[in-house]
């Protein structure tokens, strides 16, 4: 798919919530000028880039991934202006951004199921919504995720490809969880660097600083479950009951 969905939902979006450029751009730390290259077409969000603004937002990836229905004006129901945000996603070079962290409530309920384009119960090749990152990466929906707490994906990393178009780590609320198929990818988890083979599998705290990148000639692919993303950071004995509590 084109980018003219994804500029849709967060100019949508953005001004249903009364926001300016420049205020999405604090909440982010997303520059207003490439928020409006981003809007306009003229530019693509990295992974980082565009997980900071789904989060802020208050989007699903289902809400910028999948065309709406042809009776739908095309916005995804948004939210009042005013509402309450999502935590931003961490440039660890920067400063930490306003209620980074912080659990978020989101302002309208999810736009009923009538409203959403429908899913087959086996999605097959082909028919997947995908988007193409700027950043080397491919996005493909493995399957509805509204109203649900996890997003779904098979991702590819292509040569050179980057969760990163500027090589920062990045946080964001939620767990991940992923399995590679084929391929090599590096994964920057804080201080540490781990290469990670097909076959093996990892999860973490997606608040940890983290990057992922393809350093190799060939294309990695994976399956990727990113849990609680829209809920607000887990707490610490969630991440217990799930294994991951943070080493102290």
């Amino acid at each position: 798919m084109t980018f003219d969905r994804v500029a849709e939902a967060i100019r949508a979006h953005r001004t249903a919530m009364g926001w300016s450029l420049r205020e999405l751009g604090a909440r982010t730390g997303v520059s207003a000028s490439l928020l409006s290259q981003i809007e306009t077409g003229k530019s693509q969000p990295s992974v980082t880039t565009l997980y900071a603004l789904v989060n802020v937002l208050g989007l699903s990836l289902d809400e910028v991934l999948v065309d709406p229905p042809p009776h739908s004006d095309g916005h995804s129901g948004g939210r009042a202006a005013g509402a309450a945000a999502a935590p931003a996603a961490q440039d660890t070079a920067g400063p930490a951004l306003p209620g980074a962290g912080s659990e978020f409530t989101r302002a309208v309920a999810d736009l009923d199921q009538h409203d959403r384009p429908h899913w087959d119960t086996v999605m097959r090749p082909g028919l997947r919504p995908t988007l193409e990152l700027e950043s080397g990466v491919v996005w493909e929906k493995l399957a509805d995720s509204s109203g649900s707490l996890v997003d779904s994906l098979l991702v590819t990393y292509q040569p050179g490809g980057s969760s990163s178009s500027s090589g920062k780590l990045s946080q964001h609320t939620g767990v991940e969880y992923a399995y590679l198929l084929e391929g090599e990818l590096t994964l920057q988890l804080e201080f540490t660097r781990h290469v990670i083979h097909p076959g093996d599998s990892f999860s973490f705290d997606s608040s940890r600083p983290h990057l992922y990148r393809n350093e190799t000639d060939r294309p990695a692919r994976g399956v990727w479950f990113v849990l609680g993303r829209r809920t607000g950071a887990l707490t610490p004995e969630a991440l217990q009951a799930l294994g991951l509590a943070p080493e102290r």
